[in-house]
């Protein structure tokens, strides 16, 4: 969340700043800075109060001391009601921070100065573009017709196991899964960053820490009787690995990756771009995590894109990278930028990798920090990034890689899948 005294002394910029992400209750920042100088009032009154108590226990306990008991009965009986008035100011304080706290976690991250100022995704600006896009025949096919051609994954089985959007894999079609989820954890190590195995399941903590709640609790499963929710990315898990601590200078960077399968309910997801592996309630992925000194996140930033962009040019997928507008973005980043691989059957662009920075967003919920040189506490950054989800980078290779043999394996992955073609 949104740091409480950048907001005070901030005003006019956070308005501005939020207007780009499209941000309509702009009336909470004025509520929030008026509970915040109340706060401040009352905690200077039960301070002063405090402090005024101390002085005449102080003076009790010296007169008490000198033998002069009844001067010290007068002080103690004018004393007397301050317990009772710092009682009351307390509980005053604990409202406000509570009302205060309702308000300011409603917030969105600022967008950083580069967002472009849009309002959906065909308002995001093209940075680049790489590859060359398949020519394919006219027999080229969709992927989810690919998908029943070759018995490699089977989506109606997966409705009666579970339901819409849990598909089953199955021979080839499993084995290209694992290939990819160990090729891009091979890539990961060998990129610097430390693997960790997780919870899929994660507590209201962890999932406010990282900023799924209060903004996305419709888009995950809840597990109602233990208070638990499925993880959307590993991202949740990872990074609440560091809630609540202090770490030192010196460990920046931490790089973290995890694979996990991933959950999201996708409420009020139709039509034809949800079809076949297009969008799924249950999915894998790879996720790598930063945490890193706040002067260095913006150039740790373009070295998790360019990574993502060597993963997919290794895949020999035709990409392009978006930065994201202020009206596509999440509530939590401060910029986004999306890899989209080419689907050459169907003919349009894929999204398969976010990787966005964070800045002091997250690391205020989380309370991760760390001392500087000079010795101030100071939150740290957090960012994270696909590296990458699978259904989409399944499909594209499915489509852009037919040919008479059947489904051409790229290379960097038949070491991993033990065959060259799907047949």
């Amino acid at each position: 969340m949104l740091q409480l005294n950048y907001i005070r002394e901030n005003r006019d910029t956070v308005i501005e700043r939020l207007a780009v992400k499209h941000f309509k209750e702009i009336g909470l920042i004025d509520e929030i800075i008026s509970l915040d100088e109340e706060r401040r009032k009352i905690q200077s009154e039960s301070d002063a109060l405090s402090a005024e108590a101390n002085a005449a226990a102080k003076k009790i306990g010296d007169l008490m001391r000198q033998g002069k008991k009844e001067e010290a009965e007068t002080v103690k009986s004018k004393s007397s009601g301050y317990k009772e008035q710092v009682k009351q100011l307390l509980d005053q304080l604990g409202t406000i921070e509570a009302a205060l706290n309702e308000k300011i976690v409603q917030l969105p991250n600022l967008p950083h100065q580069s967002v472009p100022a849009g309002v959906s995704a065909d308002d995001n600006e093209i940075v680049l573009s790489h590859g060359e896009i398949p020519a394919l025949s006219e027999e080229a096919l969709p992927h989810w017709e690919l998908l029943i051609k070759y018995g490699i994954v089977d989506l109606e089985l997966g409705v009666k196991v579970a339901g819409a959007g849990f598909p089953i894999y199955k021979g080839k079609g499993a084995k290209l899964q694992r290939a990819l989820i160990n090729f891009f954890l091979d890539q990961a190590a060998e990129e610097g960053y430390e693997e960790v195995q997780v919870p899929i399941l994660v507590n209201e903590d962890s999932a406010f820490a990282t900023g799924q709640l209060p903004d996305k609790e419709g888009q995950m499963y809840y597990i109602g009787n233990d208070n638990l929710y499925l993880i959307p990315t590993a991202e949740v898990p990872v990074t609440n690995i560091y809630r609540d601590e202090i770490v030192k200078e010196v460990q920046f960077p931490i790089k973290h990756c995890a694979y996990t399968p991933c959950f999201r309910r996708e409420a009020g997801s139709y039509g034809a771009h949800v079809r076949g592996l297009n969008r799924l309630h249950q999915f894998d992925k790879v996720e790598t995590v930063q945490i890193v000194h706040p002067e260095r996140s913006y150039e740790v930033l373009e070295e998790m894109s360019l990574y993502v962009q060597g993963l997919l040019q290794k895949l020999e997928l035709p990409y392009r990278v978006l930065r994201l507008c202020g009206g596509d973005m999440s509530f939590t980043s401060a910029l986004t930028y999306d890899m989209e691989v080419y689907s050459s059957a169907q003919k349009r662009w894929l999204e398969v990798s976010s990787v966005s920075n964070f800045e002091t967003y997250q690391a205020n919920r989380l309370k991760v920090r760390f001392k500087n040189a000079d010795g101030k506490m100071q939150l740290a950054h957090t960012l994270n990034g696909s590296a990458l989800a699978l259904p989409r980078i399944v499909a594209a290779i499915l489509e852009n890689n037919q040919t008479e043999k059947g489904i051409k394996i790229p290379a960097v992955l038949v070491p991993y899948t033990k065959f060259e073609y799907i047949d």
